[in-house]
């Protein structure tokens, strides 16, 4: 029987960025438990939605799912701007996740916030690799992001919520404003 000191801390913050990694340690034989730590997804009911569809994949993958379940909105309305955003959002997830791993024990640390080709992959490293350092448990780095596409189709496949957006209430308000510009610009070509 395996133990905590086998296996590796996969932080998760959503089910189609999860379908790939865990694909992965699945086939390469890696233990892990799955992870989910994200107070920064808005709003409650969005962050709901996303969970449920981490618990169905948790099913699917057959991996222990551990929930800090945590919702504060209130920390990211002064959060407005990329990167300063990013930055607290990967400080707060990340940190969680290296001292859930060291109190718990467990090998090494990694996030499935590295497959996507959105997130700010240098910044994710840097915080980890602090955080790494800082609780003493190793940062397990893979750059998934090559696979992003074949991970988001086969979460399509499964059914899974494809989210259009990161998850803070600013990410949210970024994609209404892009939307609004993108129907604007199409009722002009109409008009025009």
């Amino acid at each position: 029987m395996s133990t905590n000191e086998d296996k590796i801390l996969l932080h998760i913050c959503c089910a189609p960025c999860a379908t790939y990694p865990t694909k992965f340690f699945n086939e390469n034989g890696y233990l892990y438990d799955g992870y989910f730590y994200n107070p920064n997804i808005h709003p409650e009911s969005e962050y709901n939605l996303r969970l449920e569809n981490v618990r169905k994949l948790s099913g699917i993958r057959e991996f222990k799912l551990i929930v800090e379940d945590e919702y504060n909105e209130a920390d990211w309305i002064l959060y407005k701007e990329v990167p300063t955003r990013c930055q607290k959002c990967y400080n707060i997830r990340l940190r969680k996740a290296f001292e859930y791993a060291q109190k718990n024990s467990y090998k090494a640390v990694t996030s499935t916030l590295l497959i996507s080709p959105y997130q700010q992959h240098e910044m994710i490293i840097d915080i980890a690799n602090s955080y790494s350092n800082y609780y003493n448990v190793p940062f397990h780095y893979i750059d998934f992001r090559p696979h992003f596409r074949e991970g988001q189709n086969e979460a399509r496949e499964l059914g899974f919520y494809r989210q259009k957006y990161c998850g803070c209430l600013s990410s949210l308000e970024d994609k209404l404003d892009f939307d609004i510009k993108k129907e604007e610009k199409k009722g002009m070509k109409d008009n025009g």
